[in-house]
């Protein structure tokens, strides 16, 4: 059984703001001495992780990443008769199991009973604080040391499992992530571009002001984007402990979410939604390595098919490393759209078996 999984895909989005910055903009990156178009790690992820389709897919296996997790408990202990001062204590008593708990605010009386940072919080984790809840509510009492053991190595969520998770208190429970995930970026070089929109009040029966009810901007750009995402079978499998069908079913999903889910970002502005159209898939146990030194070099205006210059070149490079190198991979599937090469069902049958 291979060790590791690598992806590499290659997806056109027509103009879209997939991801921006603090301004608004398009996120960017500067490769081979040109500005890109990119779409960070932590967007792509949060993308296909909560997806409809690695929802269906994974269903009672994902956990929730949340600060919220002390206002869950004090609703349901308030709810239940519980008084306020006694239920702040004994939430704080289980949230701060979690991560350290944000200082009281005059203007907010339940920050003090937020968790400072996201934590990501299994299924196992959420009954145990569910039946802990339960059981102080029935008997009336606060919750006793031994009982706050609510923290679960085992019995892990399949996105805690890919992703990993940090508890800065509680390092014993950290978990190593398997599935490492680049920050896509184009193939080609780009310039942001401006959209001047105006819209007008369906109201106005011409007799007022004829002119725009409201005047906007927004930035777009668009892009050939290649993406690399490497997963650690093994220790994917060590995360779900030893659970090797439910690995296999999440590398499936994950591998469908990548290939079909596009980042929601301005999606109704643009509706950009897109395919990848080529999909390189490889395992081995050799150490992994990305393929986007092929676009080093931008792929110029004079390249007449982006996306089969594109194929090409990292086709090109993949074929570089492995003379050079020694064969990077034991086995590999393609899936390409404009060679009509390959199928989904045959890619998540390679990734997943």
């Amino acid at each position: 059984m291979s060790r590791f999984i690598q992806l590499h895909l290659l997806t056109a989005y027509p103009p879209a703001n997939l991801n921006r910055d603090d301004q608004g903009s398009p996120k960017t990156a500067k490769m081979g001495g040109y500005d890109r178009l990119r779409v960070s790690s932590q967007c792509l992820k949060r993308t296909w992780r909560t997806s409809d389709l690695f929802q269906a897919a994974m269903g009672e296996h994902l956990g929730a990443r949340t600060k919220l997790l002390g206002i869950d408990i004090y609703n349901q202990l308030t709810a239940a008769g519980i008084k306020e001062k006694d239920a702040k204590d004994w939430t704080k008593a289980i949230a701060g199991v979690f991560g350290a708990l944000k200082k009281a605010e005059k203007d907010k009386p339940l920050a003090e009973l937020e968790i400072e940072q996201l934590v990501h919080v299994s299924p196992a984790e959420q009954q145990a604080i569910k039946a802990l809840t339960e059981k102080l509510i029935a008997e009336q009492r606060a919750p006793e040391k031994d009982e706050l053991n609510l923290l679960r190595l085992r019995e892990q969520a399949v996105d805690i499992a890919l992703f990993g998770r940090m508890l800065a208190s509680s390092p014993a429970f950290n978990i190593e992530a398997a599935c490492q995930v680049a920050h896509a970026i184009s193939v080609h070089s780009v310039v942001i571009e401006d959209d001047y929109f105006t819209a007008v009040d369906d109201l106005n029966n011409g007799l007022e002001d004829m002119g725009a009810a409201h005047i906007g901007e927004t930035r777009f750009a668009a892009g050939l984007f290649y993406a690399y995402i490497c997963i650690n079978r093994d220790l994917l499998v060590k995360n779900l402990d030893g659970n090797e069908a439910l690995a296999n079913q999440a590398i499936r999903a994950l591998t469908e979410a990548a290939v079909k889910v596009a980042p929601e970002g301005k999606q109704n502005s643009f509706a950009s939604r897109a395919y990848a159209s080529y999909v390189l898939a490889e395992q081995g146990d050799q150490q992994p390595r990305s393929l986007s030194v092929a676009y080093l070099k931008p792929l110029s205006r004079d390249n007449e098919d982006f996306l089969a210059d594109a194929i090409k070149l990292i086709t090109e490079q993949k074929d570089s490393f492995d003379q050079v190198y020694g064969a990077c991979a034991d086995n590999r599937y393609e899936l390409n759209v404009p060679e009509k090469q390959g199928t989904l069902a045959g890619l998540l049958d390679f990734v997943g078996q």
